[in-house]
């Protein structure tokens, strides 16, 4: 299986072209929720691919208003490669989105879902288990420490995520940084907004959360429920054990939309699977 075979092609991708202003990209992103979209400049009709704009970039570089100075150079790869080589290109590089490209040329966008997708659909070959490719260190956090201390550990700890436990020190929850971000809201410069960050696409909106790694968090001049982290949570808890095959994984993330997953083994927690993770098992 080659990358053609899952990507989206760029007849479906929305691009931005050049030349553009920051306002171009803000709304793409707020509403489609993604981290970046393909920029583009049309030379003798023919549209060439120029890079990608992060969201990163446009909190990093708030004063700048060029797109052409916006677009990054980012890992690419072309429809002909293989499943696996794009696979591990992502892993080795941390990139969640990569352009397929021939030349000058963007003819589509591969994404780490495209490739979960692909092994929960039983189409790239591994034998691998949960227990194979989970890691062993695993954010935690304490149901009752407050939302705001949770906030903190998570930026600090560079991770989306973090297992809560309970007083006993058993696994509870999850909580993750959309939980966090859905019921942020921005205390300098609010005026009338009344809804959380998630959907505005304000300038107090983007000042309110910053990049971390792939992942955005609110910073200071947002205010966090007090309340424990018990109150934002999800309980119902999506588990696998070490023998369950990374395609049953997969098919889980999907399913629960979800990009990561507590390892148990005798009922107690021993590692987390990522969704990154099983694209390392793909043969």
């Amino acid at each position: 299986m080659n990358v053609e075979d899952i990507m989206t092609p760029a007849a479906d991708v929305v691009t931005v072209e050049i030349p553009g202003t920051r306002d171009d990209v803000l709304d793409y992103l707020q509403d489609r929720q993604f981290s970046s979209v393909p920029a583009v400049k049309v030379e003798d009709g023919h549209e060439v691919y120029r890079g990608l704009i992060s969201r990163s970039a446009l909190i990093e570089r708030p004063d700048e208003d060029q797109l052409a100075l916006l677009a990054e150079e980012v890992p690419t790869t072309s429809r002909e490669t293989s499943l696996a080589a794009a696979a591990a290109q992502m892993v080795e590089t941390n990139a969640r989105r990569m352009p397929v490209v021939n030349g000058d040329s963007l003819e589509g966008i591969v994404t780490v879902t495209d490739v979960i997708r692909a092994i929960a659909r039983g189409e790239a070959a591994t034998e691998a288990t949960a227990g194979d490719v989970a890691g062993e260190e695993v954010n935690c956090v304490y149901d009752d420490a407050p939302l705001p201390v949770a906030e903190r550990e998570l930026s600090f700890a560079r991770v989306p995520y973090a297992v809560v436990l309970d007083e006993e020190g058993e696994m509870c929850g999850m909580l993750t940084e959309v939980d966090i971000i859905d019921v942020a809201r921005v205390v300098e410069g609010e005026e009338g907004t009344g809804d959380s960050i998630a959907g505005e696409d304000d300038d107090w909106a983007w000042e309110g959360i910053k990049a971390v790694g792939n992942r955005y968090m609110p910073t200071r001049n947002v205010e966090i429920p007090a309340e424990p982290v018990s109150a934002f949570m999800t309980a119902d808890l999506v588990t696998v054990s070490r023998k369950r095959p990374v395609e049953e994984v997969a098919q889980l993330l999907i399913e629960h939309d979800i990009e990561q997953i507590p390892l148990v083994s005798g009922g107690s927690l021993a590692g987390i699977v990522q969704d990154m993770d099983l694209l390392e098992a793909i043969q």
